[in-house]
């Protein structure tokens, strides 16, 4: 499900605002009667066998290399099984398997065993759930998964149902309590809800982007961009966030890793002469979202993605003008309900300066990680140095064109 949102410029002079990309939207949200919980104690009933297991480590390691969190949803696994979330968007090949995991379960809740789960595989299917396997890269490739859930609340451990083979050559299950660190050193799988299926990961969005399409340009590092316009006093920059690093993980494990949503708004290719043309500029918002898995707490993401493509500073009358400053904004994706944050930007005619104030939606469980603008004198001052921004540390670089 991918929506776009519209943020609205509630300043005179800019009457709207354009969305570059698609980001986090206000309609994402999904409610379902299927229980967590009921959906682990299922599939730990299965006869699991190593191709189920090989199934699951497929889809979260596709999932993973697509730039998203180590799961596997509900609606991947009735119809595309072994599929990973952005498979779809890359058109991944599709894998195949004797008896899916989907089979099995759909097997299961036909019978009179499954009498007392109050949901079909359809309702499954929809439900928006999906397991999520943290450290899946650690997995000796025969171990069983001790089965949990997510039960809320922030909670930090769980009962867990550890799947073992019995010396009869059945799988038998015993319930122990599984934590972080545990789930670091052992297979687990946590049935959870799934929140970063909706949108496009950056991973995602440069593979578009090098396939010649996409909803964001993706910059190549150390390149200049474009070229410089000689024939006037205008200078053409262009805004690169390099890299982004998180120095500490956000909510619970069970939750899964952590989902940033970076916004900055400004009024590219800016150029005006008089009051009057300012009339002629729209607002734009670069909108996307950075998953970083929990493993990956101080580990530098690689981004190379535009914020503002052109970026226009200009001298008249022996003054500088110009876009002056972007609105910029970082949130960890929480849920609840929706509220809006407002923020300005600047540009400069002449002696004055006019600020644009952008009404962002976001919701009210999300954490702020930081807010506030960038000025053109500090992002060319500080252009390719790491710099703190809350609990994360973001590299800029502005490139003349």
């Amino acid at each position: 499900m991918k929506r776009y949102y519209l943020l609205t410029a509630i300043a005179l002079l800019f009457a709207c605002e354009q969305i570059d990309h698609p980001g986090q939207s206000a309609g994402d949200s999904r409610s379902s009667s299927v229980s967590p919980q009921d959906v682990a104690r299922m599939i730990s009933s299965l006869p699991l066998g190593d191709e189920q297991l090989r199934e699951v480590h497929d889809a979260v390691s596709a999932s993973s290399a697509n730039g998203y969190d180590e799961e596997y949803t509900m609606e991947d696994l009735f119809t595309v099984p072994g599929a990973g979330v952005g498979d779809k968007a890359t058109k991944a090949a599709r894998r195949s398997y004797s008896m899916p995991l989907k089979d099995m379960i759909t097997k299961y809740l036909s019978s009179t065993k499954a009498s007392e789960l109050p949901f079909t595989a359809a309702e499954l299917e929809k439900s928006g759930l999906q397991l999520y396997w943290p450290w899946f890269d650690n997995w000796d490739g025969t171990s069983y998964p001790a089965i949990t859930f997510d039960p809320g609340d922030g909670a930090r451990s769980n009962i867990g149902y550890k799947l073992e083979m019995g010396e009869d050559g059945a799988l038998e299950v015993r319930e122990i309590v599984v934590t972080e660190d545990y789930a670091s050193k052992n297979p687990v799988w946590v049935v959870n809800a799934n929140d970063d299926a909706a949108y496009p990961s950056i991973e995602i969005l440069r593979k578009q982007a090098d396939a010649g399409g996409g909803t964001i340009i993706i910059g190549k590092k150390g390149t200049r961009i474009g070229k410089r316009d000689d024939a006037d006093t205008t200078i053409l920059k262009t805004l690169i966030i390099k890299d982004f690093t998180m120095l500490r993980n956000y909510d619970s494990w069970l939750c899964g890793g952590s989902e940033f949503f970076v916004k900055c708004g400004a009024v590219e290719d800016f150029y005006a002469l008089r009051e009057e043309d300012l009339r002629k500029y729209n607002a734009s918002i670069t909108d996307f979202m950075i998953c970083v898995k929990r493993k990956d707490v101080g580990v530098t993401q690689n981004i190379n993605a535009i914020l503002v493509d052109n970026w226009r500073e200009y001298q008249m009358d022996g003054e500088d003008c110009g876009l002056k400053r972007s609105a910029f904004l970082i949130i960890e994706d929480d849920g609840g309900e929706w509220t809006e944050y407002k923020i300005d930007a600047e540009v400069k005619v002449k002696s004055k300066t006019y600020g644009m104030t952008l009404s962002i939606p976001l919701r009210s469980n999300d954490d702020i990680v930081w807010r506030g603008t960038l000025s053109s004198d500090y992002l060319t001052k500080y252009s390719g140095e790491k710099g703190r921004f809350g609990d994360v540390e973001v590299t800029f670089e502005m490139l003349e064109k």
